[in-house]
C-alpha cells in the first residue's frame, strides 16, 4: 500500500535562505564629500576610523583617494594599517588616539601620524621616535581627548620646536549649530593657538556646516560622507535588503515572535526576513520601522530576534522574495531615532554577516 502526502493546504511558503546585503553606494559617498568640500574655506581630509563608519575603510579610502582626498583621520594605529595598504605611500593618516604605549613599530612602518594628547605621549614620541611626524590635539572643553590649556602653554615651546604638522580640537556639540559650547570652544582654540605657524583643524561635519570661522587649514568630514546627520542634504550611502525565509497566513488572535508581543487584529499574512540585531536591527526599533517592497512600506511586527524578523505584508499584492530595511524612504537616522539612537551606532553596528556590495 502506498500513500501520497499531499501538503499543497498548508499555507506556509518557504524560500531559500541566504543572508542579507549591505550596498554601499560609494557615487554617493564620494558626491557627499564633494559637497562638503564646496562649503569648506579649507583643505578637506575623510574620517575614515571605525572601519570606515561600518562600511570597509579600505574600499572607503580608495573612493576618497580618486576624489582628490590627501588627508585621512583614524582612530587607533590598528586602524591606519588597512587604511595605508588601500591609499599607499603619499596621504597623510592622522592618529586621533596619539601614541599609544607600543605603537612606535606601527607608526613607523605605515607613516602613520599620532595626534598626542597629553604630555605623557610626547614624552614617549620624542623618545622612541623623534624624528617621526606628529601634531597635537588639544582640549578646548569637551574633557576627552587632548591637552589641556595648562600642559599645553607648559610644552608649547618645545612642540613647536619639534615641528608639528598639525595643532586640532573637537566640538562637542556641533550639531546643535545655536548651542553656547561652540563659539566657546571656537575662541578657546583661538586663544590658544593664535599666531602659531601650524595648519590648524576644528571642524569635522557639524563643524563645516557652522561656517567658515570653523574651517581653519582643514576639515575632517566624517558622517556626514556617510549620508548622515547633521548634513541633512547628504546623500543616502546605505541600502540594506533582507531576504525572505518563509510565509505564513495567521488568524485574528495569534500572536508572533518572543513573549507575545504582538497579537494579530485579523487575519494576517506574516513574512519572516533573515536579520536581526547580530546584523545591527536594533531590538527597539521594532515597533517604528518598517520593511520595504518597492515604496510600499510594511511594518515589523513581534520583537527582533537575533536573526529573525517579523514583517506584517498582508498590503502586498504579490510574494516578495526580499524587503529593506535600509532604503532611500527610511534611512539610517530614521531608524536610528526609532531606536533611541544616531546614525552613527548603527553605521557602525552593521553586522558581519552581511554580503557586501559596492556601487561605483
Amino acid at each position: 500500500m502506498t500513500f501520497a502526502l499531499d501538503l499543497s493546504r498548508f499555507a506556509v511558503k518557504k524560500t531559500g535562505m541566504s543572508t542579507a546585503t549591505l550596498t554601499i553606494d560609494l557615487t554617493a559617498l564620494r558626491a557627499n564629500w564633494r559637497a562638503l568640500k564646496a562649503m569648506s574655506q579649507a583643505e578637506t581630509g575623510a574620517v575614515i576610523k571605525a572601519d570606515g563608519y561600518g562600511l570597509g575603510s579600505a574600499p572607503v579610502a580608495r573612493a576618497l583617494l580618486k576624489e582628490g582626498v590627501k588627508t585621512f583621520f583614524v582612530a587607533a594605529a590598528e586602524e591606519g594599517i588597512a587604511v595605508r595598504d588601500a591609499v599607499g605611500s603619499g596621504p597623510v593618516i592622522y592618529v586621533f588616539s596619539g601614541h599609544m604605549e607600543g605603537d612606535s613599530p606601527l607608526l613607523q612602518d605605515h607613516d602613520l601620524t599620532p595626534l598626542l594628547n597629553s604630555v605623557d605621549q610626547l614624552i614617549r614620541h620624542a623618545e622612541t621616535i623623534p624624528d617621526h611626524p606628529f601634531g597635537v590635539q588639544l582640549d578646548t572643553g569637551m574633557n576627552r581627548l587632548g591637552m589641556e590649556a595648562v600642559e599645553w602653554f607648559a610644552v608649547k615651546d618645545l612642540v613647536l620646536g619639534l615641528g608639528p604638522k598639525l595643532i586640532m580640537s573637537h566640538l562637542a556639540c556641533a550639531d546643535d549649530p545655536d548651542h553656547p559650547m561652540n563659539r566657546q570652544q571656537l575662541l578657546e582654540f583661538k586663544r590658544l593657538t593664535e599666531g602659531l605657524n601650524v595648519p590648524r583643524s576644528l571642524a569635522a561635519t557639524g563643524g563645516i556646516l557652522l561656517g567658515s570661522e570653523y574651517h581653519f587649514d582643514l576639515t575632517r568630514p566624517g558622517i556626514g560622507i556617510y549620508g548622515g546627520r547633521p548634513f541633512v542634504k547628504a546623500r543616502s550611502v546605505v541600502t540594506v535588503d533582507v531576504p525572505v525565509i518563509q510565509i505564513r497566513e495567521i488568524d485574528k488572535g495569534e500572536t508572533v515572535g518572543y513573549s507575545n508581543t504582538w497579537t494579530a487584529p485579523t487575519p494576517r499574512r506574516i513574512a519572516t526576513i533573515a536579520a536581526g540585531y547580530a546584523d545591527g536591527i536594533i531590538r527597539a526599533m521594532g515597533p517604528k520601522i518598517r520593511a520595504y517592497a518597492g515604496d510600499v512600506g510594511c511594518p515589523v511586527v513581534g520583537r527582533i530576534s537575533m536573526d529573525m524578523i517579523g514583517v506584517d505584508i498582508t498590503l502586498l499584492d504579490h510574494t516578495p522574495k526580499r524587503l529593506s530595511l535600509l532604503t532611500r524612504q527610511q534611512g539610517v537616522d530614521t531608524v536610528a531615532t526609532a531606536a533611541g539612537t544616531i546614525g552613527y551606532e548603527i553605521l557602525t553596528s552593521l553586522g558581519a554577516r552581511y554580503k557586501r556590495r559596492y556601487i561605483e
